[in-house]
């Protein structure tokens, strides 16, 4: 089917990115014989046009930064596929897709250490702009400390679309493949990710945020749990 023909509002709703479209095409490729593949690629289509119409419509389609490659809208089309695939896709494949998605802007960062002063106050710039975006919106809540020179930075998300769309139609499940980009997109930035809870097993998804060489990183190991998320202690 021609992403022209699906049957989405598209006055409230956006495709899923081009590069997203790609990496799911590239797992299906990986499973299913050349015969099948159009088809299974269809179901994903269908499956995703399907949950959109019982889906909210003031995520602020084009308008809204959240919803560009790797965003809202590519998670939900990510969830799809794992929805038709979830029998021969594995957990790191599914990560690989959206670290595919995401990563690729972070590694054009690579000169940018967290490390020094400048680039950690320009980071929490960077997130205190995020945070007026997310205001004008309200898909994502989003709280950001005040910044302090000898701390880490600190944000959390007390709502997020994305888990709660997850929630609501049965992926919590897979949901770890797709929050522990945030972990190795800091790393391309010399920083590391501090977490302890997330939106879809908690009531928030906190993020605290500190150079590489922070001794607080040592304070706080990470594991994986049993559910797959990337944690700390």
């Amino acid at each position: 089917m021609k992403d022209s023909e699906l049957q989405i509002d598209r006055s409230c709703h956006v495709l899923y990115s081009k590069p997203c479209k790609k990496e799911i095409l590239a797992k299906i490729t990986l499973h299913y014989p050349e015969a099948e593949r159009e088809a299974v690629w269809e179901q994903v289509q269908l499956r995703y046009a399907e949950l959109l119409s019982k889906w909210r419509t003031d995520l602020g389609g084009k308008k809204n930064f959240h919803n560009g490659v790797g965003g809202t809208y590519d998670c939900i089309a990510i969830m799809c596929f794992y929805d038709v695939c979830r029998d021969v896709v594995t957990f790191r494949e599914m990560e690989e897709i959206e670290e595919n998605l995401v990563l690729p802007s972070f590694r054009k960062l690579r000169f940018v250490d967290i490390n020094k002063p400048f680039w950690k106050k320009l980071m929490y710039r960077a997130f205190s702009t995020a945070k007026k975006h997310c205001d004008t919106w309200h898909d994502y809540e989003m709280d950001v400390t005040p910044y302090e020179n000898s701390k880490p930075i600190y944000y959390e998300f007390t709502a997020c679309p994305a888990a709660e769309f997850a929630k609501r139609f049965g992926f919590a499940d897979i949901m770890p493949a797709l929050c522990n980009v945030d972990y190795a997109s800091m790393e391309l930035l010399h920083a590391r990710l501090v977490r302890t809870t997330t939106c879809v097993d908690g009531c928030r998804c906190d993020y605290t945020i500190c150079g590489d060489k922070d001794p607080y990183v040592k304070e706080h190991p990470e594991y994986r749990d049993e559910k797959g998320y990337r944690r700390n202690k």
